[in-house]
């Protein structure tokens, strides 16, 4: 019997990771418990995660609002590749690493680089954000990624803006593509990264096993603490964290 018991253990010991990343929505999402209730809930799981994940130039704010979108849209099947979060995060400085790709099965951070922001949001730091045609700035929020093409940029990976703060990004052109500009070099010979027309350009190292990875329906959140997108956008509202599954 002891032996049995020691197998299973073992067993659950090793699966357990994989499935860590779902919370068991009978608990959070009881009807019997308060919205501030659910949220503490939420917070304590996240800080769990975030420990583990255990890179402290993460912003777990920029976490915590990815974390919420992300089990939201998986909750109502809406991701066709639900291993991969990426998470831009435009608070920081377009010289430091705030490109991230996390593994949900393992929590790991399997990827993090620089990447550029919009010519129009900003220089070293991106300030302004528009889901304007033309305007040139970086549209925050929560994006599905799609298919890959070939254009002027090489490999690219076109994204669908899942927001009212990003729904043009089809029809802006805005994808996930290599550039010179964006590589660290340029930041030693200019003092600052170079900037895109709107796209989340990525140095050319790696970027095509980046794309591999993230392409065909992950999630992809670009973060920034605007007090008006925090309000509105429903992805990142505790009130609607795991209402559906």
């Amino acid at each position: 019997m002891y032996k049995k018991i020691l197998a299973l253990t073992i067993i659950f010991i090793l699966i357990f990771p994989v499935y860590a990343w779902e919370i068991p929505t009978s608990n959070i999402n009881n009807s019997e418990k308060t919205p501030s209730t659910r949220n503490s809930t939420f917070i304590s799981y996240t800080e769990d995660i975030y420990n583990k994940i255990g890179d402290n130039n993460l912003d777990f704010d920029a976490f915590k609002y990815a974390l919420k979108g992300y089990i939201q849209l998986k909750n109502k099947e809406k991701l066709n590749n639900s291993k991969y979060l990426t998470l831009i995060d435009m608070s920081v400085s377009a010289n430091s690493e705030r490109f991230y790709i996390i593994n949900m099965e393992t929590q790991t951070i399997e990827h993090k680089s620089v990447v550029a922001h919009g010519k129009k949001s900003g220089l070293e730091y991106a300030k302004k954000f528009s889901n304007k045609v033309n305007s040139h700035q970086t549209s925050i929020g929560f994006y599905k990624t799609a298919e890959t093409y070939y254009g002027k940029h090489g490999l690219s990976l076109r994204l669908d803006g899942l927001e009212y703060s990003n729904d043009k990004a089809r029809e802006r052109a805005v994808v996930i593509h290599a550039a010179d500009y964006a590589n660290p070099d340029f930041i030693k010979a200019n003092g600052r990264l170079g900037r895109s027309w709107g796209c989340p350009s990525l140095p050319y190292k790696d970027y095509s096993t980046i794309i591999d990875k993230i392409k065909n329906g992950s999630c992809l959140f670009i973060y920034y603490p605007q007090e008006d997108y925090l309000s509105k956008s429903k992805l990142v509202s505790s009130e609607n964290l795991l209402a559906t599954k």
